[in-house]
């Protein structure tokens, strides 16, 4: 899966940019299909900035089904929360691997903090 827009927006400045520096391919996690697991091979760009005020060179770029560094799709996240505020994090962590699901105990408990820190943030 790749991206097919020509040119991307620098996060920091706002500039647009076209000039490629690398690309990389990203394994991202998603929800299982007919009980297989699902990886999406994700191709991601790596673009200079030539305007960038704030010292960066390069920047990678963003997509949409997925947060930045993260390695789960978003609505596999949004299924591990709903799971994880049902039960504890350890047998919400069984019942995911049942279903073909790769989620620790350490991992839940970080989407759950992520998850507070953005309800924070709304409030």
């Amino acid at each position: 899966m790749s991206s097919i827009r020509q040119e991307l927006v620098c996060p920091y400045c706002g500039e647009k940019s076209r000039k490629v520096h690398s690309t990389y391919e990203r394994e991202i996690q998603d929800l299982p299909m007919q009980n297989k697991k699902v990886v999406l091979l994700v191709k991601t760009r790596r673009m200079f900035c030539t305007n960038c005020l704030y010292n960066r060179k390069t920047f990678s770029e963003r997509h949409s089904v997925v947060d930045s560094k993260s390695k789960k799709s978003l609505r596999l996240e949004k299924n591990i929360i709903y799971t994880s505020t049902q039960l504890s994090s350890i047998n919400a962590s069984k019942i995911l691997k049942s279903n073909n699901i790769d989620a620790c105990k350490s991992s839940i408990c970080t989407l759950l903090k992520k998850c507070r820190q953005m309800w924070i943030i709304l409030l």
